[in-house]
């Protein structure tokens, strides 16, 4: 029987025995866990027999919220992390070497885009490219492409890559695809739909939801060969071929950069997964309903939502995802400035994070965009007076009136 998502992450810690009967994982804080005999020991650490031998390569809570996850995403296993960038940077490591080439979107998230700078200063190549038409993935493909990076929906600009497009020529050349997910969440999409190979989160976003933890994950598919992929370890080539990949993740990633995700925290992100479809319903519908109205402004020009039929990949996201997400950017008219709207909102949280249940803004060119200059800003279409939301569950009717007493208050002014 396939149940629905909801009822797979809210079942999924009685998969297997729970102690003392408990219907969701307790917190495990130990650091070192013993056997009763030097042979067992050895074998966990050989991988011969499952268990836990440090804390810094997990622990049988973050074990559980990986198993939920890989449930969320339909994939062979999982690895978590302390933040999504350290699932980035971790895998990348783990998985490269000087003199590899990696195809990315241009409209990466800032941080991500400036540890692709930094991977090209570690002797691999990056290149940089407009990910909505998969015609410049292709382009960019050359004999020692080792991955394709993108992400499903752009922060902030929210353009909508050519995932399926992409995923095809990839599966074409046999070069590992991985896809970041967090604006998407396993609530709207399963990247491995369209052949993704690794799929990303950032689990401090939306599937976390109430702003108190830090974790990332990636989630291994089993769609790719890694029988084929020539920089795994021959120690990590043990067992079933699809497995390889994430071992090494896990060892040389997880383990030797030592990005472990706190015991604490996978706790609170697993018990906010539970009601991540129920949060991302409502939090979809008022993305949906203030994009629209921002769209019948005078003081705004543009509006930036993958729901509105005006937003250049608005087929592609219909056909692609159950619903158009939380995520939605807009620009001001000439003369208005983003800080003077920010300041008028009263309900709205002026912050940098995403995927929370409360609304939160913040002015792009400004902040979070600000270090890589006005070039880099341009080429990736992001106007000076751009305002990010990231839409939370708060009533409907609350959220619109905060923005419309803020209008009004500009427009007197």
């Amino acid at each position: 029987m396939t149940r629905d998502i909801t009822t797979r992450i809210l079942h999924a810690d009685r998969l297997g025995p729970v102690e003392h009967g408990a219907v969701l994982k307790p917190l495990h804080i130990a650091t070192a866990y013993g056997y009763g005999t030097a042979e067992e020991l050895t074998a966990v650490f050989q991988g011969q027999q499952s268990g836990h031998v440090y804390g810094r390569q997990g622990n049988p809570t973050t074990a559980a919220l990986e198993t939920k996850i890989s449930l969320m995403e339909d994939a062979v296993g999982t690895v978590c992390f302390a933040t999504g960038m350290a699932a980035i940077c971790s895998t990348m490591m783990a998985l490269l070497k000087q003199g590899d080439h990696v195809v990315a979107s241009q409209y990466l998230f800032g941080n991500t885009a400036s540890w692709m700078n930094t991977l090209t200063q570690l002797g691999c190549e990056v290149s940089l490219v407009d990910a909505t038409d998969a015609a410049n993935v292709r382009q960019a493909l050359r004999p020692n492409t080792r991955m394709v990076f993108v992400e499903t929906v752009a922060n902030p600009r929210t353009q909508v890559a050519d995932l399926a497009g992409i995923g095809k020529l990839c599966t074409e050349r046999e070069v590992l695809y991985i896809v970041d997910s967090t604006m998407s969440t396993p609530a709207l999409f399963q990247p491995k739909a369209v052949g993704a190979s690794l799929v990303l989160h950032s689990l401090s976003k939306s599937i976390c939801g109430h702003g108190n933890a830090l974790g990332g994950s990636i989630s291994d598919t089993g769609l790719f060969d890694w029988s084929k992929y020539p920089h795994l370890l021959p120690a990590y080539r043990k067992g079933p071929a699809p497995g390889w990949g994430l071992l090494q993740i896990r060892k040389k990633g997880l383990r030797d950069m030592g990005a472990t995700l706190s015991s604490e925290h996978g706790h609170r992100i697993a018990a906010g997964a539970e009601t991540l479809p129920l949060r991302m319903a409502r939090a979809c519908d008022n993305a949906r309903a203030l994009a629209q109205w921002l769209q019948a402004q005078p003081l705004v020009s543009k509006v930036h939502y993958p729901g509105l039929a005006s937003h250049a990949q608005h087929a592609r996201a219909k056909e692609l995802f159950k619903d158009f997400g939380a995520l939605l950017a807009f620009e001001t008219v000439e003369g208005v400035d983003p800080f003077d709207v920010l300041n008028a909102l009263e309900l709205v949280i002026k912050s940098s994070h995403l995927g929370d249940n409360r609304t939160l803004a913040i002015p792009v060119a400004r902040t979070i965009f600000w270090e890589m200059g006005a070039e880099q800003r341009e080429s990736m279409d992001i106007a000076d007076s751009l305002i990010r939301v990231s839409v939370g569950i708060e009533a409907q009717a609350d959220l619109l009136d905060d923005f419309k007493q803020a209008f009004e208050k500009l427009s007197r002014k």
